[in-house]
């Protein structure tokens, strides 16, 4: 399911150059995750049930520059599913508009914190997934 967020480019966002800082447009990434995630899991329980969210490969792709009071749309969406990782794909587009902004591939795994290892994606833990 994909979940939309918008986020408007405010002063603190932008660098000596007038633009988006590269680092930031992993901050707006990381909100459209965690809307989509609040949206659709118990956080709580699932940090109860001792799994945590890890990132281990984050790829991006810098598009366009976004401007000062531009709005932003990121759009968020679990696109594929291994035994152990899945992958989010994530786009940030100028609202009202095909244009892209950036967009990332961003591959994560369920981290099992009693077991200190990796959790395999299956039963309730999937099940969970893919309704984000």
């Amino acid at each position: 399911m994909r979940h939309t967020i918008e986020i408007k480019v405010r002063g603190y966002h932008l660098d000596a150059f007038s633009h988006v800082n590269n680092a930031r447009y992993l901050e707006f990434l990381e909100k459209g995750r965690w809307a989509a995630f609040e949206k659709s899991v118990d956080l709580i329980k699932l940090g109860r049930d001792g799994y945590a969210f890890t990132i281990v490969n984050i790829n991006i792709s810098y598009r366009r520059a976004a401007l000062l009071n531009e709005v932003l749309t990121i759009e968020t969406e679990i696109t594929q599913f291994g035994k152990r990782r899945a992958v989010i794909h994530q786009v940030i587009k100028l609202k009202g508009t095909a244009t892209v902004v950036a967009d990332a591939d961003i591959t994560f795994v369920m981290f099992d914190t009693r077991k200190q290892k990796t959790a395999i994606l299956e039963g309730e833990i999937l099940e969970t997934l893919k309704i984000v």
